[in-house]
């Protein structure tokens, strides 16, 4: 049985609906992503698992009890906001011990727990420091720490990562990474980076108007989207429409396509990563070859990316810099078979 389960939950404010009919499940010891743009209902779905607003229909279970009307303070939930919100106030040590004050834990299991878990985060030493004298980094770890040292039964994580510069970004998801794998907490993580949160999480959930289109482990989202909204998601950038035809496929001009996946029905919408497509000069015989011109050249350092006019449509292709071509260039793209994606 899962640890968290959203049943058919309805939420939104006034008149304005957000999620609808909204299921999820996640499973303990996971770290699970929702992943999405702005307004697509990511944060109200972490809002409400954490107690900050109710659900207009559909319940929330958790370990195996009814938590929809479970008040916030009531939930043993850690929290790690986008922009940390810690006492200024307080030492960084204070900090840290807010939470296990608030339980009445004895003052000297208090110093052992919160200098413990300073240490497990890299801040020992910094106990005495205010939030005003440490880097974004820094800060960001005695949120963690904070959020951590009460052991919560649920970590929830709305965009941690989003005040700081990218080197630091990617270290600190690696720290996340490797709190959650030594701690083994169940942690859901909100954020609109792809990159983000395909590096650390067990599963992800791609979000689009309050649904979830797909939730798989981020190398199955990766490879095997499910609709065309997830495939530019993530980084598909060439569809075609292709329909049936004996052993192979169409395309719109009746240029033959063989794919190496296939799937029941007659007329699909594929797609294919930039990557994935081959390119030479025209005349080259090849599979699923078909001939264009370039009509946009783009210098992206190790590779070059070339926007191809066809009779099939306009692909964009990534090649390296050992294939130059120029504007006006006549050339043949091929598709590699097994890299085309049926949606």
């Amino acid at each position: 049985m899962a640890l968290l389960e959203l049943q058919n939950i309805t939420a939104g404010y006034d008149k304005n609906i957000i999620l609808k009919d909204l299921n999820f499940q996640v499973e303990k010891g996971e770290l699970v992503s929702l992943l999405g743009s702005s307004g697509c209902g990511k944060t109200t779905t972490l809002r409400l698992i954490a107690g900050f607003s109710n659900p207009i229909d559909g319940k929330f279970i958790f370990d195996g009890k009814d938590y929809t009307q479970v008040p916030l303070n009531k939930r043993n939930f850690g929290f790690v906001f986008q922009s940390y919100a810690l006492f200024p106030h307080m030492t960084v040590f204070d900090n840290v011990a807010f939470g296990l004050k608030m339980r009445k834990m004895p003052q000297d299991q208090i110093r052992k727990e919160v200098m413990e878990m300073l240490e497990t985060v890299d801040l020992k030493g910094f106990e005495n420091r205010y939030p005003k004298e440490m880097s974004g980094g820094q800060r960001q770890r005695v949120a963690l720490a904070r959020a951590l040292v009460i052991k919560p039964d649920l970590l929830l994580l709305d965009e941690p990562l989003s005040n700081l510069d990218a080197k630091l970004r990617v270290k600190m998801r690696v720290e996340i990474r490797r709190l959650q794998q030594k701690f083994g907490f169940t942690a859901i993580y909100v954020t609109h980076d792809q990159e983000e949160c395909f590096a650390i999480s067990d599963k992800v959930a791609i979000m689009n108007h309050g649904v979830i289109e797909q939730m798989d482990s981020p190398s199955v989202i990766y490879n095997h989207p499910k609709t065309e909204f997830i495939a530019h998601f993530v980084g598909f950038e060439n569809f075609l429409d292709l329909k049936r035809d004996g052993d192979a496929f169409a395309a719109a001009d009746g240029t033959r396509i063989q794919v190496t996946e296939d799937k029941a029905g007659d007329s699909f919408k594929a797609c294919i990563r930039p990557e994935d497509i081959l390119i030479a000069p025209q005349g080259r015989e090849t599979v699923n070859a078909i001939d264009g011109e370039i009509m946009v050249s783009t210098f992206l350092g190790k590779r070059n990316q070339y926007n191809v006019r066809t009779a099939v449509g306009e692909f964009e292709v990534s090649a390296d810099q050992e294939s130059a071509f120029q504007i006006g260039d006549k050339v043949t793209l091929s598709l590699i078979p097994n890299k085309i994606i049926l949606l």
